[in-house]
C-alpha cells in the first residue's frame, strides 16, 4: 500500500499525462459505462482474498476497473452488481467503501501538503497566506473546517480582489481538515491557515480535491459564510 512518501512532486503532473506525456486511454465507468480519462476517475482492484479496494494512489498490482469519483456512481455500483460484472467474478465488496475511499483520498491530499512544504511551494500562518494571496502566487487556499470565520474571511476578500484584477478564478478552497490534521503536516498541534504557490504539485492538489469533493464537500456544510466561500473559491 502506498504512503505519504510515495508521493514524488516532480512526476505528479506527468500522471496527468500519462507516463510518456500523451493522453491516457479512456477508460469505462462500470457504473454508468460512460468512457472518461483515467486521471478524471477512480481504480479499483480486487485483494487476494476477493475484496474490492479503492487504488487510491494508483500503484495497487492486478486488474483493475475504473469509476466516476463521486457518491451516486458508487451507490449506482453497489446497486447494481457492478463491481461483479466488471472484475467478472464474484467480488466481496466491503461495508464501508465508501470510507476507505474518503479515507485514502484524505490521506493522499494531506500527503500532497506535506510534499508542498518540502518543495518550499506552502505557505502557513494568517499572515503569511495573505501575504502570498496578495501577490496572486495562491493556488489553493487551505483552511482549518474548526478555524474562526473572521480569520478566513480576510483572506477571501484578498484572494477575490486580486484574482479579479488578475482576470482569473480564485484560488480553490479546501476546508474538510480541522486543525489538529492540518498541524500534523507541519510537525504542530495545530493549524488554521495555509497555501500553496502555483506549480504542478497544486494541480495535482486541485485534482485530487476534486476526486474528494465527489464523496464529501470541500467547503463544510456548517460554516456559517458557506455561501460566500462556496462563491469565491475557484476550481482549478
Amino acid at each position: 500500500m502506498s504512503t505519504i512518501t510515495d508521493i514524488n512532486p516532480e512526476t505528479e503532473a506527468k500522471k496527468q499525462a500519462g507516463s510518456h506525456g500523451h493522453k491516457p486511454r479512456e477508460r469505462r465507468c462500470i457504473a454508468s459505462g460512460e468512457g472518461k480519462s483515467p486521471e478524471n476517475m477512480l481504480r479499483f482492484v480486487l485483494s487476494p482474498e476477493g475484496e474490492v479496494v479503492a487504488d487510491v494512489f494508483g500503484k495497487l498490482p492486478g486488474r483493475g476497473v475504473w469509476m466516476t469519483p463521486d457518491r451516486s456512481s458508487l451507490e449506482k455500483a453497489l446497486k447494481t452488481g457492478a463491481f461483479a460484472r466488471g472484475f467478472k467474478r464474484k467480488v466481496k465488496v466491503p461495508f464501508n467503501l465508501e470510507d476507505q475511499i474518503v479515507a485514502g483520498l484524505k490521506s493522499r491530499i494531506l500527503g500532497l501538503i506535506k510534499m508542498a512544504r518540502r518543495a518550499g511551494l506552502l505557505e502557513s500562518g494568517f499572515d503569511n497566506v495573505r501575504n502570498c494571496a496578495r501577490t496572486g502566487e495562491l493556488a489553493i487556499r487551505i483552511e482549518a473546517r474548526d478555524g474562526r470565520k473572521d480569520g478566513r474571511a480576510k483572506i477571501r476578500v484578498i484572494t477575490k480582489a486580486i484574482a479579479n484584477e488578475l482576470e482569473e478564478e480564485p484560488p480553490l478552497l479546501i476546508g474538510c481538515f480541522d486543525s489538529q490534521e492540518l498541524g500534523q503536516v507541519l510537525g504542530r498541534d495545530t493549524l488554521v491557515h495555509a497555501g500553496v504557490r502555483r506549480s504542478a504539485l497544486a494541480t495535482t492538489l486541485a485534482h485530487e480535491s476534486r476526486r474528494l469533493a465527489g464523496f464529501i464537500p470541500l467547503i463544510p456544510l456548517e460554516w456559517p459564510d458557506i455561501a460566500h466561500e462556496a462563491q469565491d473559491s475557484g476550481r482549478m
